[in-house]
């Protein structure tokens, strides 16, 4: 009972104040540190003792704590020897520097740290906290945490949305920012879904929740910013094995120097200069800024040690659609016979399709308006014909709209020219809309998952990075093979089932390379699971492909991966500088103190500015890449 008490209170100590709290120690223990310095003091002791108190003591506390609860041996044990060992002499000046700067360089760590993950944490304060729920004719404001699915939202010019839903009534513009990076505003109207956290702009609507609570859009981000832990990388934990080494063979060096030497003070030096601070600092804040820096470019990177892994990656497995391609039908071409003109034929489908609730209709109707600025013709006696298509009456005449099953049922021949161009269409992966009007064929509609604009340069910037690019798709080979083709991608892996794509990132294993892969839907999450690297689309994939990656692309912006990946690269040569130095520092002024050429105090400056040296060469990849070209991001992992 006693040592829980001992170390209950241990933790409440540790507990105390914050960065403001150390900001003020600091100011206070450095005014003290000046003071002392010139001997000048208005009180009956040396005004160092101010320094060991404010920064020396939760030293101390924190490796106690440690040494106790867990047996943990790390820097602060040596810390509090030398800070310990520098007051049994009267070195009272040398262990309020030695506190004062581990104090300043913990800080320095925490405002690293603070600012690498600023840009991912703001989305914690965007959390909407109330909903405006509609039952009948009366509307309640309740906390929004509460809302259920199915129930009706109001949301008001200005409001965040609440939770993740369908528009069923109004039209408005939202600003997805928090969500997409979208700069402008993007309208919506009936049908169309809107995401927890983003702000409606203009118009008040009614919606219908979807996703409420932590499935909701918002709460899923914040998922993926709290599991962001730059502890978990296996190279920290390399680190911490040399730093438990160091204090060893530190306390055995002091000892030795002390026996051989008979001199205490360069015994404490070296206790002072071997603590392996900066060695501990070298990895975990190098990870941290990476991660800052990944953020502002859309990634949220949800274990610490996927960058350590994304840097040795020698081959991306690409899917299809949804993420080379925007994963939404559209309209890329139409075709008309038998006299009509291509606006006839593309006019009666609108028509024809404006009730349907078919993804492909609904493309269809969202295509014409684009094209022409006015809703589609009046369409009566409207009816779905399942398997095969739609039919209304457009103008007096009957319009049908669907596939080849359609054509059939209406018993009208396809002329051989056409059925050769479709055939072509639909060997390149495109879904073709056949349009008859009283029977007769019309014309078609070509519907296609068109690339993404910023694909092809993306896939070009992998290669230059040394990086092999591979498409793995549920696609025919024809289809595959002219995305492929496309996109300068050599390696193409269709026909892809879940499974497939896992045989095949497994097999580029085995042959002895580290695969990273990028999807987004549900198919893809157990190849997301077992690549070295899992990248998932965290704006239009599925959440439980978000759920087994490592990384989320939050914007979708592809652009960004070859940026990633020469990032990584960048954050291991950062940490293999820091530990370099750190180690060389150490060893170096463990061999002037033991000549004597370093005292306390030198040798606490030394130490210590190696901390602040390793801390500010991290904080550099904050903002690296910012001006880089892809000529300056090549470089081995």
């Amino acid at each position: 009972m006693a040592m829980k008490a001992f170390v209950n209170r241990m933790e409440r100590l540790l507990a105390l104040g914050g960065t403001r709290r150390d900001i003020l120690f600091l100011v206070l223990s450095g005014a003290a540190l000046l003071v002392s310095l010139f001997g000048v003091s208005p009180l009956p002791f040396d005004m160092a003792w101010f320094a060991i108190v404010l920064c020396g003591v939760p030293i101390v506390a924190g490796a106690v704590l440690g040494l106790v609860t867990e047996g943990d041996i790390k820097a602060d044990v040596l810390v509090s020897l030398a800070l310990i060992a520098s007051v049994c002499i009267g070195e009272h000046f040398a262990a309020g520097e030695i506190a004062f700067i581990m104090q300043l360089g913990a800080l320095l760590e925490e405002m690293t740290v603070a600012r690498a993950r600023a840009g991912i944490e703001k989305l914690v304060h965007l959390t909407p906290q109330t909903a405006r729920v509609i039952a009948g004719d009366e509307e309640r404001i309740c906390p929004a945490e509460q809302v259920k699915v199915g129930e009706r939202i109001r949301v008001l010019p200005g409001e965040t949305v609440p939770v993740d839903g369908v528009i069923l009534t109004g039209s408005t513009s939202v600003n997805q920012a928090v969500m997409t990076g979208e700069s402008l505003p993007v309208d919506k109207t009936v049908g169309d879904t809107v995401s927890s956290g983003t702000v409606n702009q203009f118009g008040a609507f009614e919606m219908r929740a979807t996703r409420v609570g932590e499935d909701s859009s918002i709460q899923r981000m914040i998922r993926l910013v709290q599991s962001a832990d730059a502890g978990k990388a296996k190279i920290v934990g390399l680190a911490d094995r040399w730093a438990t080494w160091i204090v060893v063979i530190a306390l055995a060096a002091a000892a030795l120097t002390w026996l051989l030497s008979g001199q205490m003070i360069r015994a404490v030096t070296i206790l002072v200069v071997f603590c392996p601070c900066a060695l501990v600092l070298a990895t975990p804040t190098a990870i941290m800024a990476a991660i800052g820096n990944a953020t502002r470019h859309g990634f949220l990177v949800r274990e610490g040690d996927a960058l350590e892994r994304l840097a040795a990656v020698s081959c991306v497995a690409f899917d299809k659609t949804g993420t080379l391609t925007c994963g939404v039908a559209r309209v890329t071409a139409v075709r008309s016979v038998s006299g009509y003109d291509a606006d006839a034929v593309f006019a009666y489908a609108a028509a024809a399709e404006q009730f349907s609730e078919h993804p492909l209709g609904k493309a269809i109707v969202r295509a014409y308006l684009q094209a022409t600025g006015h809703r589609p013709l009046a369409a009566e006696a409207f009816r779905m014909v399942p398997g095969e298509g739609v039919c209304a009456a457009v103008g007096g005449k009957q319009v049908r709209a669907g596939n080849r099953k359609m054509l059939g049922g209406d018993e009208a021949a396809l002329p051989p020219a056409l059925s050769e161009d479709v055939q072509a269409y639909e060997n390149d992966g495109s879904a073709v809309i056949f349009v008859t009007v009283d029977g007769t064929p019309a014309g078609y509609i070509v519907l296609s998952d068109t690339i993404r604009e910023e694909s092809r340069e993306m896939i070009d910037r992998l290669v230059r990075l040394g990086v092999q690019p591979v498409l793995l798709t549920g696609d025919n080979l024809n289809a595959a093979n002219a995305i492929g083709g496309r996109l300068h991608i050599e390696t193409i892996h269709a026909h892809c089932l879940p499974e497939d794509k896992l045989r095949h990132i497994e097999r580029y294993q085995r042959e002895g390379k580290r695969v990273c892969m990028m999807g987004d839907g549900i198919n893809d999450a157990p190849a997301l699971k077992r690549a070295d690297v899992g990248i998932a689309m965290g704006g239009v994939g599925s959440d439980i492909a978000v759920e087994a990656a490592d990384i989320a692309l939050v914007d979708d912006e592809v652009k960004e991966l070859p940026h990633l990946v020469a990032l990584s690269r960048r954050m291991m040569k950062t940490i293999r500088l820091n530990l370099t130095f750190s180690m060389a520092l150490n060893f170096l002024a463990i061999a002037l103190a033991i000549t004597g050429v370093l005292n306390p105090v030198v040798g606490a400056l030394v130490h210590n500015a190696g901390s602040v040296a390793v801390i500010v060469n991290s904080a550099f990849l904050l903002k690296w890449g910012k001006r880089q070209k892809t000529a300056g991001e090549t470089g081995g992992a």
